[in-house]
């Protein structure tokens, strides 16, 4: 069975996209509003574990 001209062309392009390599990737960091946020979400995070069963609870 032969492929299509669209479907040969539509795979020739895909693996163009997928196979190519990126020059440099951006450095992400996170804002310091997110660290903020986690930071206290933890410290408000309280973990009870009671027989099999396991509490969460945020104080706030």
């Amino acid at each position: 069975m032969e492929l299509s001209l669209y479907k040969k062309t539509n795979i020739f392009y895909m693996a163009k996209l997928y196979t190519s390599k990126k020059l440099a990737t951006p450095k992400m960091l996170p804002k310091k509003e997110t660290i903020s946020f986690l930071l206290n979400y933890s410290k408000a995070l309280s973990i009870v574990k009671v027989g099999n069963m396991t509490f969460e609870t945020i104080a706030n």
